[in-house]
């Protein structure tokens, strides 16, 4: 086993569970640095078992596919927040491996990731834990309307209902199958931001600019990110929690802590994501280190540089939907000719065979000497795919 206090260098081998289009990107980065690659991922065709050197096809928790990952490797990392972190602490057991199981088990289950933050001193929203009907029974009336939240297993709005009354949280509840979860107070939204850092095995710590966000039905649909996209106050709150929330995980890797920002500009935090994150996209082609170059350099030891964003950058996330703008259920490949046909546009295809409503393909960069000029390309490009202008 390496030494936390080793650096690997290129030539070894890095291995990341789970094939979808995060790991593709890292695979891409480290293979742009001279490191081979290994992906654990059981289906075929997965985005990143497509273009790694290895492709192990098991299951995260398969013994023997867990074994030839830790054979071919140096070091291992994870693209997605429900691989079981019991397969990370066993892979721990003869290899780096960041982030840690222990880090990845509080970011799967919102009560334990709740209970960190307010131990790490960041304001959340106001919630109660239910997870049996003495819980149900005892919330207090203050927290709705809210939002019910399975505890484990929920990602872009998966596993969520709104709330306003005591009857409708009840019947919430059964409809989640009574499994545990958290009930968080509905607080008045201005908009969303995210912040993503990276972590070393030293402790030092680096970070991407704050970055303003837009959902829509629960997932990413823009983020902006440029000098004044949120003010400055703000900005630095943000950062100093989510230094506060790596800290306190004594995390090792890249992690994405997410924000609501309230009508009255206060901020509280909404969730982590272990891993790259779909907010940090846009630093493949505005910053001189991407969020995938900083989690290779997280799990193989080597320095941490402090970011640079060298351009104003918008990302628009790419979603199946624009296949079929014409209707019916024959996909129809967009215009990406006219998109690419706007300076500073830059297209990021996922490598998926199938488009299908609501699955993510892709994403567009739009980069720009200017944030009002970003700004006008990004619409143009939106209203050429057929996303809703923001």
């Amino acid at each position: 086993m390496s030494k936390d206090t080793d650096v690997i260098l290129p030539g070894a081998t890095l291995g990341v569970l789970g094939g979808g289009q995060l790991g593709r990107m890292f695979v891409h980065a480290a293979q742009a640095m001279g490191y081979f690659t290994a992906v654990l991922d059981q289906d075929a065709t997965s985005p990143a078992g497509l273009v790694s050197h290895h492709h192990i096809r098991t299951g995260y928790e398969d013994p023997q596919g867990l074994a030839e990952l830790a054979r071919l490797c140096a070091a291992v990392t994870t693209e997605f927040e429900n691989v079981p972190a019991g397969a990370l602490n066993q892979l721990a057991t003869s290899l780096p491996v960041s982030p840690a199981g222990s880090a990845v088990a509080i970011a799967q289950d919102r009560a334990a990731e709740k209970a960190h933050f307010v131990k790490c001193g960041v304001p959340c929203a106001p919630y109660a834990v239910i997870a049996t009907p003495e819980q149900l029974a005892a919330v207090n009336d203050a927290l709705l309307p809210g939002i019910l939240k399975t505890a484990r297993m929920g990602y872009d709005g998966k596993g969520q209902v709104r709330v306003k009354t005591r009857a409708e949280l009840a019947a919430a509840w059964e409809q989640l199958g009574r499994v545990a979860c958290v009930l968080e107070k509905m607080l008045p939204l201005a908009h969303e931001c995210s912040v993503i850092v990276a972590r070393g095995r030293n402790g030092d710590i680096v970070n991407l600019p704050v970055q303003r966000n837009l959902h829509r039905e629960g997932i990413l649909a823009v983020t902006e990110v440029y000098a004044g996209n949120l003010p400055a106050a703000q900005a630095e709150q943000a950062l100093a929690a989510a230094k506060s929330v790596a800290d306190g995980l004594d995390y090792v890797g890249v992690l994405c802590v997410e924000f609501f920002v309230l009508q009255d500009g206060k901020l509280v935090v909404n969730e982590i994501a272990p891993r790259p994150h779909n907010s940090g996209h846009y630093s493949q082609n505005a910053c001189d280190v991407s969020q995938f170059e900083l989690q290779v350099r997280c799990m193989t030891g080597l320095p941490l540089t402090q970011p640079r964003q060298h351009s104003p950058s918008i990302m628009l996330n790419l979603l199946g939907d624009l296949w079929f703008r014409q209707g019916g259920d024959t996909p129809a490949t967009p215009a990406w000719d006219k998109v690419l046909q706007l300076p500073g546009c830059h297209l990021h295809l996922y490598g998926k065979a199938d488009a299908k409503r609501g699955r993510k393909m892709g994403h567009l960069n739009i980069t720009a000497a200017t944030p009002e000029v970003v700004r006008a390309t990004a619409l143009k490009a939106a209203e050429i795919l057929g996303i809703a202008p923001f």
